[in-house]
């Protein structure tokens, strides 16, 4: 590596509230990338939520459950802050001997403020969306959304480093909280190239249901990722390409059921109400004519990439860290968020131009393979422990 360093000169204990095999987005797949990735260079610790779990070779894994008192809140809503709390605390009763700590989201970040009081390591954060930018979330967190953005302010805030995975989300970090620009730093999310590039292979469309032509979406049952434009949009779209819905994991009982309402008013709009597996939806991405991500909100997107890695076009929201991965004209096409007449114009245009999406799809992979591999993220990471580490 040009920094020097080689393996076993550091150690990272890594922080999450996802790691395999529970992960619900685009932050369980960086941490498990990033860790796996890291491993080779360097002795790495996870502590993640949940039960107790084997680790890949190289990785020491801790998984620590919530307290059962915490599901007795009168308000159901209030457990959803309280008790990544109980997880936080407990996941400081195993001394921290690692040189260094590294969290991802709210969820953890009380854990690395109290980990940087308790056994003096330098903490580093890594935001991949903010809380104040989620104003929706008070619908789903009610008065907890309080405690969230509290715990994710007193992480950042303490940080000795905040990793950013865009430059956009740098900017909001800066907005948003008191720290020092010096202390932000952008490192990108990133890809598996090996597992994440377009396959033949297409029994995932046969056992789903989907018809041959299809536009695919990939993300959460919730508003910040715009699968109500994108429902919206479908009355402009052919009749005869289906639209893909694998939206599992919704944030709200609410929202999901305004999501199943509203595809079941369209023939051609497939919902898939499942975390789909990782081999099917490669399969999916391959085989897609166009992949839509219409977020509102979004400060990388890391679907974006698995579909370009696919040699999939994509047609986004102009939103974000989404403009530094999809360009505009040569992967894809980026629209104004929240413009369903933009989003259907867009897709249409790639639907009916079979060429010019091969030539989108194909500079895709080509940009994925140039900028964000796995390995390259995991070099910046561990080139940046080793500044605060050895100052």
């Amino acid at each position: 590596m040009a920094s020097g360093l080689r393996r076993k000169e550091l150690g990272v204990t890594i922080m999450s509230r996802e790691y395999p095999p529970d992960i619900y987005g685009g932050a369980g797949v960086h941490v498990d990338y990033l860790s796996r990735s890291l491993a080779r260079i360097m002795d790495v610790e996870v502590r993640c939520f949940g039960k107790a779990r084997p680790g890949p070779e190289g990785i020491s894994v801790k998984a620590y459950e919530s307290w059962d008192l915490m599901d007795e809140a009168e308000d159901r809503r209030l457990a959803k802050a309280l008790a990544p709390l109980s997880v936080n605390l407990a996941m400081m009763k195993d001394t921290i001997t690692s040189d260094i700590v590294h969290c991802h989201t709210w969820y953890t970040f009380m854990a690395g403020f109290y980990a940087k009081k308790l056994y003096g390591q330098p903490l580093v954060t890594t935001i991949h969306s903010l809380e104040p930018l989620r104003p929706w979330k008070e619908e789903q967190l009610g008065n907890a959304y309080r405690l969230s953005s509290w715990m994710e302010r007193t992480g950042v805030e303490a940080s000795d480093c905040v990793i950013a995975v865009s430059c956009e989300m740098k900017k909001d970090i800066l907005k948003c909280y008191n720290i020092a620009e010096e202390k932000v730093r952008i490192i990108h999310n990133g890809i598996d190239l090996d597992e994440y590039k377009r396959v033949e292979t297409d029994t995932a469309r046969r056992e789903y249901g989907i018809w041959e032509d299809y536009i695919l979406f990939v993300g959460r049952m919730s508003r910040q990722k715009g699968i109500f434009h994108l429902l919206d949009a479908v009355r402009s779209l052919p009749e005869d390409v289906q639209i893909v819905l694998c939206a599992g994991a919704p944030d709200t009982e609410e929202v999901e059921r305004e999501v199943v309402r509203e595809a079941a008013k369209w023939r051609n709009v497939r919902l898939i109400r499942e975390m789909v597996p990782k081999d099917k939806i490669i399969e999916l991405y391959s085989h897609a004519r166009v992949f839509c991500c219409p977020s509102i909100y979004e400060p990388f997107g890391i679907i974006n990439l698995e579909a370009m890695a696919c040699e999939t076009p994509v047609v986004a929201s102009a939103v974000g860290g989404i403009t530094e991965v999809v360009v505009d004209g040569e992967t894809g096409f980026l629209v104004e968020p929240g413009r369903s007449d933009e989003l259907a114009r867009a897709l249409v245009k790639l639907l009916r131009d079979e060429e010019l999406a091969r030539t989108m799809g194909k500079a895709g992979r080509q940009r994925v393979e140039l900028f964000f591999s796995w390995d390259s993220i995991a070099r910046q990471t561990a080139r940046l422990y080793e500044e605060l580490v050895n100052p």
